[in-house]
This record gives structure tokens, sequence and C-alpha cells, in this order.
């Protein structure tokens, strides 16, 4: 039986991806070595590297002035290295989920933190619109799409400040005009490679502004000057990434990315809208095209577990509600075909039928 992997993180990779990095596993560019065990200084992985971070360039059109690198630690150290670099004393944030919450956490360690809106109150259902940043705030920080609540910004905010974004589930999924902010990160797990490696695309210029003195592995300055090779960067999910942005490439870019994925997602949403069964839980201005959050009607919340069960048993994977929200989740990222989401609601037809 096929699987449908709508797992939210590590999710779904295209088939190309896997193909090309596994065969690397057993030989690496014919070096007669598995990319599990190549030296991160060797000519081979270097040009790996140095090519990944043009295709990103290449991708989202980033501006001369910017550099890309590849760190560890996930989207959480970013949470840390962002105000470690960039605040001094006041920075504004806006409350969309459990890691824009995180990262105000981690900010209010170097200074205040404005918090500009929160939809927290009403269980992260919607995006806060109407918001306005103090002029003295020395950055914006967002983060783009919220995977355990499904709720997503698909623009990019005009703001009278820097601008900081936490893209680290909805990476690649649109065209992004760079220029407008100064950092934009994500962890690889949902639309690039294997969990392990972090992209960071940072503008040089906003670097050096604050006073304080910043440990070597948390300074962005340091991995733009060894060109992501300070340390030992995680070099399966760079050689990975590396697959996943010759795939994007050869689909047409970003723009015919985007497409396919308001397609899919439309196809799931108004599904959900028609079903008696379903109901959607967010604000539907808001609804994410990557996490598509829905739960039982109340009339038929007793069926929950055993849709659940009739969709695992017809192949769908991954399609249960983060533990804090409950439900169902359908994470639809890049890799995802739209032949898997057509599975999925004609599953949900036909257990309506059956109810």
């Amino acid at each position: 039986m096929k699987k449908h992997n709508f797992s939210a993180g590590p999710s779904i990779l295209s088939e190309y991806t896997i193909r090309n990095s596994a065969a690397a596993v057993l030989d690496f560019e014919g070096t007669g070595l598995s990319i599990l065990e190549v030296s991160h200084r060797g000519k081979e992985f270097v040009a790996v590297c140095d090519e990944a971070r043009s295709k990103i360039k290449e991708l989202l059109d980033v501006p001369s002035g910017y550099e890309v690198i590849f760190l560890g630690g996930g989207a959480s150290l970013q949470f840390c290295m962002v105000p470690f670099n960039f605040l001094n004393q006041k920075a504004s944030y806006l409350d969309t989920g459990t890691w824009a919450s995180n990262a105000i956490k981690e900010a209010r360690l170097f200074g205040e933190v404005a918090v500009v809106g929160s939809s927290k109150d009403a269980n992260y259902t919607f995006i806060p619109k109407g918001y306005a940043i103090p002029d003295d705030s020395e950055y914006f920080h967002f983060t783009s799409n919220n995977t355990i609540y499904g709720t997503q910004m698909r623009y990019d905010p005009d703001v009278n400040v820097r601008l900081i974004c936490d893209m680290s589930s909805d990476i690649f999924s649109r065209p992004v005009d760079v220029s407008k902010y100064d950092v934009i990160y994500a962890g690889a797990q949902k639309n690039l490679a294997p969990a392990g490696v972090t992209l960071v695309i940072v503008r040089e210029a906003a670097l050096g502004r604050v006073s304080r003195a910043i440990p070597t592995m948390l300074d962005y300055k340091t991995h733009i000057k060894k060109e992501s090779m300070f340390n030992t960067p995680p070099v399966f999910p760079i050689y990975a990434a590396l697959q996943t942005l010759k795939w994007y490439q050869s689909l047409g870019g970003l723009k015919e990315i985007e497409q396919k994925n308001l397609e899919k997602a439309a196809i799931l949403y108004d599904e959900i809208d028609r079903n008696k069964l379903f109901r959607g839980t967010v604000a539907a201005e808001d609804r994410s095209i990557m996490n598509v959050c829905f739960v039982m009607t109340d009339e038929y919340k007793e069926l929950e577990a055993e849709f659940s069960a009739y969709a695992s048993a017809a192949g769908m994977v991954g399609i249960k509600g983060h533990r804090s929200v409950g439900g169902f989740r359908a994470s639809l990222y890049n890799a995802m075909p739209k032949s898997s989401v057509e599975a999925l609601v004609e599953s949900m037809k036909t257990f309506e039928r059956q109810h």
C-alpha cells in the first residue's frame, strides 16, 4: 500500500532528493567513499556547500550584501543568536504560536521585548493585525508559518524597523523579497533537507551593532568568514539540501512551487469546508498552505479516534494533530504530491458516507 506522508517535520522529501542522497551514501561523487564519512574540507564537499549556497541565492533572488550560511542547532538556537547579534535595548515580536513564543522568551534574556500583537488568548487561531511597532525597536521578529496551529503570513511585512523572520516551515514555498529582511532563518527539516542543518540568510551590513561581546560560535560573522566551515557542518543534510534545491529549479522556481502549493491546499480546505464531519480551526484568511489543521465537528467528535484509525489504514501517515492541540494536521510541504492530498480527501469523503 502506498504511504502518504503528511508528517509535520521531519517531513516528506522529494524522490529526487532521497534517491540521489541514498546513492551518495554508497559512493559520493565517485570518490569510493560514503558522504557519511568524507571530510567536510575535502574539495568535493566544499563544492557541494558552495553550490548549495549559490542555488539558495538564485531561487530566493538574494541581493548582493547578503550571505548564506549553514549552522547547527535548529531554529531554536536562532531564537538566541538573533538577539545576541541584534538586540541592544529593545525589539518587537509578534506572538503567533509556540515557536514565536519561544523566540520571545529567549529575546527577553538580552533586552526589552515589546510583544506588539498576540493571538494566544484565542489559542493562536488567527494572525494579529493592525499592530504598531515602536520606532525605538531595533528589529521586528515574526514567524511566517505556525506548524502547530496552522496559520501563515504569506507576505513580507512593510515595517519601519529592521525585519527578521523564522521561515522554518514555509521557506521556498513562495517568492520572498529578501531585501526587506536583515535575517531569514529556517530549520531544514520541512522544505529542504533531513533534520540537522539550519539555513541562515543575513545582511552583512546589519552586523556589528551590539555592544556586548558575542561568543565565537554564536557570532554570525564567524560563520560568514569561514563559509559555514568554522566547525564541522552537518555534511549529509547539506548534501541532501543541494538535491532539493536542484529539484526546485527543475520545477521552474518558487512561483511555480507556490501555485502548486495553493492548489493542493485548496483541494483539502474545500473538502474540510464541505464535509459535515470536519471543520477548520483557524481564521479563513490566515489559513496555512503548509500545515492544514482541522477537527471533527462537535456533532461527530466521538468519531475522531475512528477516523484516525481509518485514515491510517488507508495509508495516511502523520495526520494526528500536535499533542497540544489535538484533532488532525496534514502538512503539505513542497514535496507533497497532489495525488496524496486527493487520497486524503477521498478517505474523508468515504468516511463521511459511512457515517
